[in-house]
């Protein structure tokens, strides 16, 4: 009863079920793949962040992507005349721009530093005179995305896209750190800024939900093969289709 389905008709049917399925099932585990990673750099994150703050120098030979994230504190003096503005920042729902400057430290390198937020266009405050104790969550060097433009070291910078480590080196004598600080807290306080928000780690596409809507598709594409075969088959014996009854018709039938 079932010799039809080995007919050229049907062999390409089930080819292409088997692509749609095997497709569909890749796309699945792909998905979960990388909800899997989001799940454990959320781990991570959280992991760093929860660590003792310890001083910057007790880190800082170590490779950026294995400090990111850890809070520590760095003691020295601001560089005068090297304040930068990161424009079109938006934080919190609101749009503004971020101060940063570069901090001395005691071996003579720089740190650099983003202070934190100010929103609207106000003229941000310059970086405070004399030896300032920085608290801040470590940050590695950004890099422009596809179609979008850098910053130009080679060129005196006043206003930066982001925190372009490459970029920003260039504007001092002194070798800059390869990470950054996104400032906490300073002591002794100077001027209000906002500090730098936290990431949404919970944020981005929702890879789990579409783990389960490929599966789910995959499953349909099954059901509907075996529906296909099943109909076929009764066809073949002569068997007749069952039909649906509507409900006020078998009302009727049964004497009612």
């Amino acid at each position: 009863m079932y010799k039809f389905l080995l007919t050229p008709k049907w062999i390409a049917l089930h080819v292409v079920c088997l692509l749609t399925i095997g497709l569909m099932v890749t796309a699945g585990m792909w998905q979960l793949g990388r909800y899997q990673d989001r799940q454990d750099f959320k781990s991570e994150v959280n992991s760093r962040t929860a660590a003792d703050i310890v001083p910057f120098e007790t880190l800082a030979s170590q490779p950026p992507a294995d400090i990111e994230w850890r809070r520590v504190t760095a003691t020295g003096s601001y560089v005068n005349g090297k304040d930068f503005e990161i424009v079109n920042v938006s934080q919190s729902g609101a749009s503004g721009h971020d101060a940063v400057s570069g901090l001395q430290l005691a071996d003579g390198t720089v740190l650099m530093v983003n202070r934190g937020f100010a929103v609207g266009t106000v003229t941000l405050p310059a970086a405070p005179s004399g030896t300032v104790t920085v608290t801040g969550r470590i940050r590695q060097s950004q890099s422009a995305g596809t179609g979008q433009a850098s910053d130009n070291g080679a060129e005196q910078l006043t206003q930066i896209r982001r925190m372009d480590l490459d970029a920003l080196s260039q504007q001092f004598t002194q070798t800059v750190q390869p990470v950054y600080l996104d400032q906490l807290d300073m002591q002794p306080e100077a001027a209000a800024l906002e500090p730098v928000v936290f990431p949404d780690l919970d944020g981005g596409p929702p890879h789990l939900s579409y783990t389960i809507q490929w599966f789910i598709f995959s499953l349909a594409v099954i059901a509907g093969w075996l529906l296909a075969v099943r109909n076929a088959a009764n066809e073949r014996s002569g068997k007749p289709k069952k039909k649906k009854v509507p409900p006020i018709a078998e009302h009727y039938a049964s004497g009612g």
